[in-house]
């Protein structure tokens, strides 16, 4: 008789697009936040936390279809039958709360935020379905000094987390300028019947840095087929549009001066064209005044942005070092950072114009970059808690109170909770990253000592000892202190690390 298989239970897996994040990554994170932080409140920023639920209607029109509501977002039904949706970003919770406390708020008014975003979409290298985004943004004012200054604001939180500056590159490009060229082959911005085919072309332009000029072309044109075997249905553009779109993407020059006068011919004879390269050499004018040059922030056509509902400038920040990945492969994060002008955002809640602009970093794309530049994971800040071993369990109440004492002076410590002896004590000490760890047997208690073994300056004299009797007889970096100078010895020993750190 065939035995009857055993239901061992779920399998532990993790659902694609979605990791894991260990401590040292958190705590990468946070420094990166901090920092972030800091620059954001140094440019006179408020803090805003909205939910990560909003209802699937507040997202905008380009998220997602009404018949299709899990497009491009993670959505369901609440028990009243409305859909609600994990929220996509964090501009469109900002424009729902503008609209809800509008006449309460200063105007402009200036918020940062951060948070968890999702998106339901194709995971690829550093590109995740749940990822953390850190926005700045400016509700209430038309001024395109607004729009530069979150240019500049991009470029100055690259360099605050140790971007230096021709490690990166923001490129700013207009709205008003992609308009004035879809008008010159017969795309009316505002006409209903040319909205999913200007939608079509501003995804496919979109794609560039990807797809190159030939995956663009085939998008703009009857469709593309990616390496899968899927299928894209493309824009219907004919040669003659396809072409003149090329021509746009191709205008970028090594400075911005350059690059309006090559925009400048393309639009003539388009008002909206014509205002977007006016307002790109306003802001050229502001980007000089303020010392943020050509090397930090250049003007390229070839930047659209994929979300429709910008309106005016656009910009994405790039990291411009080569990445390789561990076989030796060049990877692409894309952009680290972006965002635009939306005057119609806020607008939709509340029938009046109310123009908005807002910049974006991407954190968790761009700590992966970033420690793919390192050539590795990132590293944790900082030290593991030093640990009181437990030589003898009728004595716990004396290694917890030596524990207290550590952590009452602001020393990260705790007593081993574990059952082992002391080899398996010593590993784990390591395993945490413990700087040292206290040890008080009999022989100690009677004395009133404490030994304190400082792990790092031991792991340290491992390497050059290569004798076990030698290693005997020098017990490297373990001193017998008594219990009273316990803090005093345990605080030197962490100063002299982080000294030499």
């Amino acid at each position: 008789m065939a035995k009857k298989k055993q239901d061992t239970g779920p399998e532990a897996r993790l659902p694609k697009g979605f990791h894991d994040t260990d401590a040292a990554e958190l705590r990468a994170t946070r420094a990166m936040l901090d920092k972030i932080r800091s620059v954001y409140e140094r440019y006179g920023f408020e803090p805003l936390e909205t939910p990560a639920i909003e209802y699937t209607d507040a997202l905008g029109k380009f998220l997602p279809d009404q018949d299709r509501p899990n497009e491009g977002v993670f959505s369901f039904q609440d028990d009243d039958e409305q859909w609600l949706s994990l929220r996509y970003d964090l501009t469109a919770p900002l424009a729902r709360y503008v609209a809800q406390n509008f006449q309460a708020l200063p105007k402009p008014f200036r918020r940062y935020a951060t948070g968890t975003v999702y998106r339901n979409e194709k995971p690829g290298p550093g590109r995740f379905r749940q990822f953390t985004q850190f926005d700045a943004d400016t509700v209430g004012t038309d001024s395109v000094a607004a729009d530069a200054e979150c240019c500049m604001l991009l470029a100055e939180t690259l360099e605050a987390i140790g971007v230096t500056r021709g490690g990166y590159l923001v490129k700013l490009n207009s709205r008003k300028v992609l308009d004035g060229v879809l008008e010159g082959i017969g795309i009316a911005p505002g006409a209903d019947g040319d909205h999913a085919k200007r939608l079509g072309v501003l995804r496919a332009m979109d794609k560039l840095d990807r797809l190159g000029t030939e995956g663009v072309a085939l998008l703009l044109g009857a469709g593309r087929k990616d390496e899968s075997g899927d299928f894209t249905a493309g824009a219907g553009l004919d040669a003659r549009s396809i072409d003149k779109v090329l021509g746009f993407l191709s205008a970028a020059n090594a400075s911005r001066s350059a690059a309006l006068a090559a925009l400048s011919p393309l639009v003539a004879g388009s008002a909206t064209g014509e205002a977007g390269v006016a307002d790109l050499a306003e802001i050229d004018s502001l980007l000089t005044a303020a010392g943020f040059g050509d090397d930090c922030v250049a003007i390229d056509a070839s930047v659209v942005r994929g979300l429709e509902y910008y309106t005016g400038p656009v910009f994405e920040a790039e990291l411009t070092s080569t990445i390789v990945s561990a076989d030796g492969q060049p990877m692409r994060f894309g952009s680290v950072g972006s965002g635009g002008r939306y005057d119609g955002l806020v607008q939709r809640f509340m029938g009046q114009p109310v123009p908005a602009t807002g910049c974006s970093i991407g954190v968790s794309r761009l700590q992966a970059a970033l420690a793919a530049l390192a050539g590795g994971a990132a590293k944790a800040e900082g030290q593991g808690p030093v640990i009181v071993l437990v030589m003898d369990r009728a004595q716990l109440p004396r290694y917890q109170s030596m524990a207290q004492a550590l952590r009452s002076a602001g020393i990260r410590a705790e007593m081993y909770l574990g059952t082992s002896g002391m080899k398996a004590q010593m590993k784990y000490a390591d395993r945490r990253g413990a700087p040292c760890v206290v040890i008080q047997g009999g022989d100690e208690i009677a004395k009133g000592e404490v030994q304190i073994k400082d792990l790092i300056e031991g792991a340290k004299a491992a390497a050059a000892i290569t004798d076990n009797k030698e290693w005997k007889e020098a017990r490297p970096a373990q001193i017998s202190v008594a219990v009273s100078d316990l803090v005093a010895t345990v605080r030197e020993i962490l100063a002299r690390h982080a000294s030499a750190a």
